[in-house]
């Protein structure tokens, strides 16, 4: 089905919900008009930043970091989230708060190694950050004032990952944890090297380095030989290296399919290979069982593991916000998974909305979005999910990720700091001195009343 002929579909499906919707403070998407799909993603962004108030104390311990229980990377997974609601919506609302965060955890080295994070900080964990700061730099984002771009801190965070590849166990991989002393030292996970893997492809594209993209197929190919990605394209979570990785633990997660989907779609983007296209598919027909938890949810992304049993924690709310995210990237890399990711997302966007009629304020975001309404299920985890299957319905007409050429540059002589001894792959410098965004939207309205919207049941 074209994406024509489903946008067809969704409003008939609107208009016959509409005759028999109960009256709901929900909030109204209409997923097929954008100015709808901005002033939603505008009030679920508002409620989001709620949880945010590092820059309201402004301690150097708050700043940049969420308040507990939620960890150190899931603040980093919220400033990617905010970068994508800028470049989507065109609302710079909180440029200007999210630059401030990006900063503040840079460390002394300019790679998101910090000290005060020790016991918080995995592999993993400083992906998330990397996966914000990537996204800064193939945005175009306003270049940050700490004396290095978004890319060279990408690449500075990337060497670090890099000297982690671990050839004594497993024969190869990231493990879990930086630190020996944090629980999950002797494991190998798969959101670890998916994002290894995807940050390794999104650099040479962005670069052209072939550095990179020789790391790219090397972490792909451990993982697939390792076992973490099987014959079918789907993602599990890890194994001990006490086995030697030869005892997998098997539940998949949104996000660690999301990581590996993306991965593969950039990697079709800048080779053009068939490989990478039929990689491409595999992920996505994959991720499939993240999609349609019961007869009468067809097409509304879940958390498989645990939602539906009501067994996530705080780190699994916001996983299906990275589903979302990088789901919405791929369809702009890889053009021919638009049709079928655009099922999915709107399908989605529609019922998260109708999810989002909680709280005081009668649009707080709940978690399981195929039960018709608000589930009482709160926190930043549930808003990011939201919003990014929300505004991601807006990537068919965002720029999409630019290339270092794209970007008027000039050369950087800048090394890394003398105190930095990791082994470096000497990728190229693409230092942006002067960038700015291409093109800017006007400022999307915070909704601040309630009103009646219409409730799609979807039974397709």
């Amino acid at each position: 089905m074209t994406r024509t002929n489903t946008k067809k579909m969704l409003r008939n499906l609107a208009a016959l919900a509409a005759v028999n919707a109960p009256f709901t403070m929900a909030l109204s998407l209409d997923v097929t008009n954008q100015t709808a799909i901005k002033q939603v993603a505008s009030t679920v962004a508002y409620d989001l930043m709620k949880w945010y108030t590092g820059n309201i104390t402004n301690t150097s311990t708050t700043i940049g970091v969420l308040p507990a229980p939620y960890y150190w990377w899931e603040a980093g997974a919220l400033w990617g989230t905010m970068l994508d609601y800028y470049h989507l919506t065109g609302d710079p609302t909180y440029n200007e708060v999210t630059t401030q965060a990006l900063e503040s955890q840079v460390g002394p080295n300019f790679d998101y190694m910090l000290a005060a994070q020790q016991k918080d900080e995995g592999n993993d964990d400083q992906a998330f950050w990397g996966f914000a700061t990537m996204s800064a730099a193939e945005k175009a984002y306003p270049e940050p004032n700490v004396g290095y771009t978004w890319l060279e801190m990408t690449e500075n965070l990337w060497n670090t990952q890099v000297a982690r590849w671990d050839t004594a166990n497993c024969a190869g991989g990231l493990r879990w944890q930086i630190y020996t002393f944090n629980d999950g030292w002797n494991y190998k996970n798969s959101v670890s090297n998916g994002a290894f893997f995807q940050l390794s492809a999104r650099l040479a594209r962005f670069t052209g380095n072939q550095t990179y993209l020789d790391w790219a197929n090397k972490v792909y190919d451990w993982s697939t030989a390792i076992g973490f990605v099987d014959n079918n394209y789907i993602v599990i979570d890890g194994a001990g290296i006490e086995a030697n990785c030869t005892e997998p633990t098997p539940y998949t997660w949104t996000y660690n399919g999301a990581i590996f989907l993306y991965g593969a779609a950039v990697m079709y983007n800048y080779t053009g290979s068939q490989l990478w296209y039929t990689r491409t598919q595999g992920f996505l027909d994959a991720v499939s069982r993240f999609f349609s938890p019961f007869d009468n949810s067809t097409n509304i992304m879940y958390e498989n593991a645990c939602e539906t049993v009501d067994r996530c924690d705080n780190d699994q709310y916001s996983f299906k916000a990275y589903l979302a995210r990088f789901m919405g990237a791929t369809s702009q890399l890889a053009p021919f998974t638009a049709d079928t990711i655009y099922t999915y997302l709107s399908t989605s966007a529609s019922a998260a909305a109708q999810a989002c009629s909680g709280g005081d304020d009668s649009h707080t975001c709940g978690q399981k979005w195929y039960v018709g309404g608000f589930d009482g299920s709160v926190g930043p985890g549930q808003q990011m999910s939201a919003l990014e299957v929300i505004q991601n319905l807006l990537v068919e007409i965002a720029v999409p990720p630019l290339h270092a050429s794209d970007i008027s540059t000039s050369v950087s002589s800048r090394t890394l700091p003398a105190t930095e001894t990791q082994p470096q792959p000497t990728p190229t410098k693409t230092n942006a001195a002067d960038i700015r965004r291409l093109s800017h939207a006007t400022l999307a309205l915070i909704i601040l009343t309630s009103f009646f919207c219409c409730i799609l049941k979807f039974c397709f």
